[in-house]
């Protein structure tokens, strides 16, 4: 059966400017999504019987990304690939998902590991909201080669695309704790400038 079935789920009007019709798709979808990428990264957790929680986190996030490119099939909308891996784009915004911490914290905590990849940092330059004028200050020596570089679009998911974060948290034990989702802008010091979020329902973890 279907995820998107029942009643449609209201979308908030930023939603709805991003995603179209298929917003309150996208709504009920996210949370259940999430919850099934923890349930599958848990089992991975459990099955590699480490203390430490690395085989959690690259589960997780690979999974996540997985399920969402599942939801915009299901919706009918496009996937594309960039350097191997999955991205959802509905309605010609990209979905990017981050979890930012491994425990409850704040959204405006949400900072950019600095071993992040040079395709991540790109996707968020090239594809994200630019800041508004006069309200984040440029550094100047900041505009090098490889600065120009990072502010490409990437073709494969669309020059035109837009990118929306979906910022969460999550801990093998606990599983999600908190979803947002909204408009970001990378800061240099890898923090996030959040322009709009607003954040979205945690799913029950799925029946095994």
């Amino acid at each position: 059966m279907s995820m998107f079935d029942d009643d449609p789920v209201v979308a908030s009007p930023w939603a709805i400017e991003r995603f179209g019709q298929r917003a309150g798709g996208l709504v009920a979808a996210v949370p259940v999504q999430l919850a099934r990428a923890h349930a599958r990264a848990h089992a991975v957790h459990l099955a590699a019987r480490l203390k430490k929680r690395s085989p959690y986190g690259a589960t997780l996030a690979e999974a996540v990304r997985e399920n969402l490119a599942d939801a915009a099939r299901e919706l009918d909308e496009a996937v594309r690939d960039v350097r191997g891996y999955e991205y959802a784009v509905v309605n010609d915004h990209a979905l990017f998902p981050f979890k930012y911490a491994d425990r409850p914290k704040p959204l405006d905590r949400a900072r950019l590991a600095s071993d992040a990849s040079p395709t991540r940092r790109r996707m968020l330059l090239g594809h994200g909201p630019e800041p508004q004028e006069g309200l984040f200050p440029v550094d100047e020596d900041l505009t090098t080669q490889e600065y120009e570089e990072l502010h490409e679009t990437f073709e494969a998911l669309g020059a035109s695309t837009k990118l929306v974060c979906l910022f969460f948290t999550a801990d093998p034990e606990r599983g999600i704790h908190a979803i947002h989702w909204g408009d970001a802008h990378l800061e240099p010091d890898r923090t996030f400038t959040c322009l709009y979020s607003e954040q979205l329902p945690v799913a029950p973890p799925p029946l095994m």
